[in-house]
């Protein structure tokens, strides 16, 4: 049986929290480092139902249009498209350092069964994902199945032996700060590379509260194993501003060791853009 803990605060805690870290702002980067930061966090996303190839391979393009050297601007860290665009995207980003992820795994219901789930993964690693953006069966948590929610995840992972896993907890549907933060746990227990807020598909998405209480539960498996796990908040994140301040509290939380894109990264279609406009 999988072994979770309660979360240890008060809605009116993380509310207090919340406006403290906005208070302080980041103690780690001034603002024309996390502006790079965030660019070269970014997986510039793509996941619409009239998708194709012109629109991925431009997709490509402009993530690797950002890099300027001499300014000392990055590309972003990974484009993210459904799997039939994957071997089309790694085609175009080969050598470029720019990574492929997929979202797989009944994105973004995740009602289908694990079989289906399983054939989906598989494929967009054959075509050729770097990384799986998967997300969890959020009835079956909501049920209180919570072995099953772990079986699947650690099934898929155990197809990513060569990929970095995001496990998709969409918090929007989760409700409260307590099954947010049990959903982290299983996620993690179950090998997830990153745990991720949301789909971008519902109307709650990412949320600094949701993503506090991620990043508590990333802190309390730290401080009890040693092991870092990573975080992406996705959803609804379009505006220099929010980034900034998602930064920010991933800074006072976790610290300088989560600032990196292997640990951190942001979801985001249009953000790419306006932060490239903020850097001087």
């Amino acid at each position: 049986m999988i072994q979770m803990e309660n979360y240890p605060c008060q809605d009116a805690q993380i509310q207090e929290r919340i406006a403290e870290y906005m208070r302080k702002g980041n103690p780690l980067m001034d603002e024309q480092t996390a502006y790079r930061f965030i660019l070269g966090c970014i997986d510039l996303t793509t996941l619409e139902g009239s998708d194709n190839r012109e629109v991925v391979e431009a997709l490509c393009r402009r993530a690797v249009g950002f890099r300027d050297e001499a300014r000392n601007i990055p590309t972003t860290a990974a484009v993210c498209v459904y799997p039939p665009f994957a071997s089309i995207a790694k085609g175009m980003l080969k050598d470029t350092g720019v990574s492929v992820a997929c979202v797989a795994g009944a994105f973004p219901a995740g009602q289908s069964p694990i079989e289906v789930k399983l054939a989906e993964v598989r494929y967009a690693l054959e075509q050729g994902a770097d990384e799986i953006d998967m997300v969890i069966s959020r009835g079956k948590f909501l049920e209180g199945n919570y072995q099953e929610v772990f079986d699947e995840i650690k099934a898929i992972r155990e197809l990513c032996a060569h990929a970095r896993l995001k496990v998709i907890l969409e918090t929007g549907e989760l409700k409260s700060a307590d099954n947010i933060y049990k959903a982290s746990q299983i996620a993690i227990a179950a090998g997830a590379d990153f745990i991720k807020t949301s789909t971008g598909k519902i109307s709650v998405n990412a949320t600094p509260e949701a993503f506090l209480v991620m990043l508590d539960a990333i802190k309390a498996h730290f401080e009890r194993t040693g092991k870092m796990v990573s975080v992406k908040p996705a959803g609804g994140i379009s505006d220099p501003e929010t980034a900034l301040f998602y930064v920010s509290i991933l800074a006072n939380v976790l610290g300088e060791k989560w600032l990196n894109n292997r640990c951190f990264r942001i979801g985001a279609s249009r953000l790419a853009n306006k932060v490239l406009d903020k850097i001087q």
